[in-house]
């Protein structure tokens, strides 16, 4: 296997693609010659030309549109957003559009579109560019939500996403692009709505996504040194979401902690905790717990950004909470002397 980085991945995913199917194509802003906000389409002007790889104005509400109408004539476009933060700026075309069309036209049309870019938070970019919208797009029929979690998950997916008839919601973790993987040489998909057991345990399950997901991974690191067997789930698909594999691992560690980026409040975490709490019932051993956002705008302030973001102490507490283990004390910081 290779050892590539996230947003590599993502590259070569979309290159291998390309090569196989001459109707597939990237737009978005900077995606041509600048080679993409964060270098995922780097060197993909020069290897597929000004026609399909091209760069659009600052109108996400215009070229969403042109993707969708793409794709309904037998196109398979992919459609970078510089941030899923821009996304609501076209969030008519997506929902009202790109999800509904295949339907009422009564399955004349398909709609083979993957509009991808980062999501989340990436360090001191403030409240309007820190969003976790994936509760938002899982909430609306006929869309499918896919969050990749690692290089080889990235590339699997995103692989898969692109061969879907249906419109693909790819949300890249915006802290996980420079972070590398083995990632399985060929033509190696990761199918849509199965989750993955990333780390085997028997004490307690961690149900997380995307960046978190490494977060969760530090935690069950820690624990472990307290003879803590945490198992780790990435449901890599939001939606669909699978439910059995997570109820599997639920019926093994009689306990469940769900870890998300986003806000807690009608997310996809509680969707999670419904369904386990309905299917589980009997071989829960202690409620659920959720480690989430802090119901607050993302502060701009790095140290306030880090107060409000889901981190392993906190996640560590929610584990020993649903075992009935006492919570570790915070070390206490010294306090600054003011001369």
């Amino acid at each position: 296997m290779a050892r590539l980085s996230y947003r590599e991945a993502l590259n070569q995913a979309m290159c291998e693609e390309m090569e196989r199917d001459d109707s597939i194509f990237l737009m978005g802003e900077e995606v041509g010659h600048y080679q993409g906000a964060y270098k995922v389409s780097q060197g993909m002007l020069q290897k597929f030309g000004e026609k399909r790889v091209i760069d659009t104005p600052i109108a996400e509400c215009g070229f969403v549109g042109v993707g969708i109408g793409a794709a309904m004539t037998g196109l398979r476009p992919i459609i970078e957003l510089m941030t899923w933060n821009f996304s609501l700026v076209a969030i008519d075309q997506i929902v009202n559009n790109a999800a509904k069309i295949r339907l009422m036209s009564g399955g004349q049309f398909k709609m083979p579109v993957v509009f991808r870019g980062p999501g989340g938070a990436a360090g001191q970019l403030g409240a309007q560019h820190s969003q976790a919208l994936e509760y938002m797009y899982a909430n609306v029929p006929g869309l499918k939500v896919v969050m990749p979690s690692t290089p080889a998950d990235a590339k699997g997916l995103l692989k898969m996403a692109i061969r879907d008839d249906d419109p693909v919601i790819f949300i890249e973790g915006e802290r996980l692009y420079g972070v590398q993987g083995e990632v399985p040489d060929g033509d190696v998909v990761v199918p849509l709505g199965k989750a993955d057991v990333k780390r085997e345990g028997t004490d307690c399950t961690i149900v997380s996504w995307s960046k978190m997901l490494t977060v969760a991974l530090e935690a069950a690191e820690v624990l472990a040194k307290e003879n803590i067997s945490v198992e780790v789930v990435d449901p890599r698909t939001i939606k669909p979401l699978d439910g059995e594999t997570i109820y599997q691992s639920v019926r093994k560690t009689n306990r469940c902690v769900v870890v998300e980026e986003g806000h807690g409040f009608s997310n996809v975490g509680a969707e999670i905790v419904a369904r386990v709490q309905r299917n589980c019932f009997d071989d829960l051993d202690a409620p659920i717990e959720r480690v989430h956002r802090m119901e607050i705008p993302m502060p701009y302030a790095a140290n306030l950004e880090a107060m409000i973001t889901p981190d392993v102490p906190r996640i560590i507490a929610a584990v020993k909470r649903v075992m009935y283990l006492p919570e570790s004390k915070p070390e206490s910081k010294p306090q600054s002397k003011v001369e």
